[in-house]
């Protein structure tokens, strides 16, 4: 029987800590993943995570019950702008 998409597909947490300081070099996530879903959507779900919002992988934390959670970053560009002398 085919499990339901809400209960196979991970979840997202961002964690919001107040103001991001200036200087941070990385913006974060937290993906949830349950224990429903295989090691292969898994890998699957983080790799277009990687390839398509330029995410890397920071760390993994699996709990008793198979579930796990994935903490991925990326760099953020800072943009200053030219258009002002």
């Amino acid at each position: 029987m085919k499990e339901n998409w809400s209960q196979t597909k991970g979840h997202v947490v961002s964690p919001v800590r107040g103001r991001r300081a200036p200087s941070t070099r990385y913006e974060w996530r937290v993906v949830d993943i349950p224990a429903a879903v295989s090691r292969a959507e898994a890998r699957t779900m983080l790799t277009e995570h990687a390839e398509y919002g330029q995410w890397e992988l920071a760390r993994t934390l699996v709990f008793i019950g198979g579930a796990r959670r994935v903490w991925l970053r990326r760099r953020t560009m800072r943009v200053v702008r030219t258009d002002l002398v």
